[in-house]
């Protein structure tokens, strides 16, 4: 696997992904002193909104790949041909596939910029536990961890419908990292979970503070998250027999 890819066109959806923001919204990119010059970087957000990614590409100043699901069950069917463009790496969500971790990690090792939604998909709207595949990638690669947090992007679509803009704030936090874990078996797979909960606390300054889910300090914003943490392919895994 080969980075960058698909550069001239990648290099027209960045354009049309800034242009489309600044167009359709009172976009506010906060924090732009804090990106890297180079990779290997791992990109992290909250993804409460299937225009997370365009506001990663319209935020990213370098070639960005992505890894994500093979379904995207929220996006209207009229844009899900924009990722499919640009091209990414396919998660079969539930499935326990790891060939896109295997493909990210390749693109990494090349001093590539990766970016990925911890949260492994955007089925609620307040932050819920990561994932183990940011955490993984992060620990196999010795990457520097550069989180971002998305507000106001649900908002975008339903605010249009009204003939009005909305709001939305792209924050840029501090690089972080690399991780360094060590350990095999369960003692592996704790310190990845708790690495999942390091990458999603730095998230989580980043959004308001009524976003922050279960990473609040406010004991009433974790209670109302509850039931937000559970992900729903563990008992449907996506894309059995199907190949992207």
């Amino acid at each position: 696997m080969r980075y960058p890819r698909r550069r001239l066109l990648r290099s027209i959806l960045h354009r049309m992904a800034r242009l489309a923001l600044d167009a359709l919204t009172d976009l506010d990119i906060v924090g732009e002193e804090h990106l890297p010059a180079t990779g290997p970087l791992l990109v992290v957000a909250n993804h409460f909104s299937f225009l997370d990614p365009v506001a990663m590409v319209a935020a990213a100043p370098w070639p960005i790949e992505f890894v994500g699901g093979f379904q995207m069950p929220n996006a209207p069917t009229t844009v899900t041909w924009i990722p499919k463009a640009w091209g990414y790496f396919p998660v079969y969500r539930g499935t326990g596939s790891r060939q896109a971790l295997i493909d990210a990690e390749a693109i990494l090792r090349q001093n590539g910029v990766i970016g990925i939604f911890p949260e492994a998909g955007s089925w609620a709207t307040v932050l819920r536990p990561a994932r183990p595949g940011a955490a993984f990638l992060a620990a196999r690669t010795d990457a520097t961890i550069l989180p971002m947090g998305f507000d106001g992007l649900t908002d975008v679509f339903p605010r249009l419908r009204r003939g009005r803009r909305a709001t939305v704030t792209l924050r840029i936090g501090k690089p972080f990292g690399p991780l360094q874990l060590g350990g095999r078996g369960r003692q592996c797979r704790e310190q990845i979970e708790e690495a999942g909960h390091r990458i999603m606390e730095r998230i989580a300054q980043l959004i308001p503070p009524e976003r922050r889910g279960h990473y609040s300090n406010d004991p009433a914003i974790r209670l109302a998250a509850q039931g937000t943490e559970i992900y729903p392919w563990a008992d449907s895994p996506e894309g059995m027999g199907i190949t992207p």
